[in-house]
């Protein structure tokens, strides 16, 4: 395998067949040791956590290939913490996509004059950000990715639909064993005008709450599989 790519919580190598391997690492995004998906860097490693996300994405990709939505996964191995996927191009230098279910975390950073922590976003809210350490992952519209040629106003509207689609089904598979999904980060890819999630659905990417308490992403991944 060549490595083409080194992300914070990924390595992403290129296969013979054309195909692309993603090697899942044990890095988390959080801030003086605290987990957060919202932060845009590194702040903490946990033992097991890339093995569990790709646990928890595998999962996940087969409940999508169930309701007939379609990504980038081909196949899994978990022992090695390696999961193949199709070739898929990212939208400008990585775009991410953020569905708000509940206003926490960045949301309220940036709102708080207008809206408390905690309080629900009825549809769920749907954002995104550009992937640059260096300014802070800023937030970019739908407008403002047409305009910069990234993507088209119809491959936002496509994207923004499976988004809400994904959203529904990850909470609602929380929901059965009395998980609240808050909010989830995903990225989408595309091959010719085809737009398609790729990357991971992991514990590591979302925040969900018992009985009121954020559950950690190790602790979650066991709640969700070992059901």
């Amino acid at each position: 395998m060549k490595k083409i790519y080194e992300g914070k919580t990924k390595d992403v190598f290129s296969l013979d067949n054309g195909n692309v391997m993603l090697k899942f690492k044990d890095d988390c995004t959080g801030k003086d040791g605290v987990f957060d998906p919202g932060e845009n860097s590194v702040g903490l490693k946990i033992e097991g956590i890339g093995k569990a996300n790709l646990r928890t994405s595998v999962y996940y990709f087969d409940l999508l290939k169930k309701a007939g939505i379609k990504t980038h996964y081909v196949s899994a191995n978990v022992d090695e913490a390696l999961m193949e996927v199709l070739p898929g191009k990212v939208f400008g230098n990585g775009l991410e996509v953020i569905c708000r279910l509940v206003a926490t975390g960045s949301f309220v950073r940036r709102y708080g004059e207008y809206i408390k922590d905690g309080t629900p976003l009825e549809g769920g809210y749907v954002e995104c950000t550009f992937k640059n350490d260096e300014k802070g992952d800023p937030l970019v519209t739908s407008e403002g990715l047409e305009a910069l040629g990234i993507m088209s106003q119809s491959m936002f509207d496509s994207m923004k639909e499976q988004t809400l689609k994904i959203t529904k089904i990850v909470a609602d598979d929380l929901k059965t064993i009395g998980l609240d999904l808050w909010d989830i980060k995903f990225e989408f890819g595309y091959n010719n005008d085809e737009v398609i999630l790729i990357d991971e659905i992991a514990s590591g990417n979302m925040r969900v709450y018992k009985d009121g308490k954020i559950v950690e992403p190790v602790e979650l991944t066991k709640l969700i599989l070992n059901r």
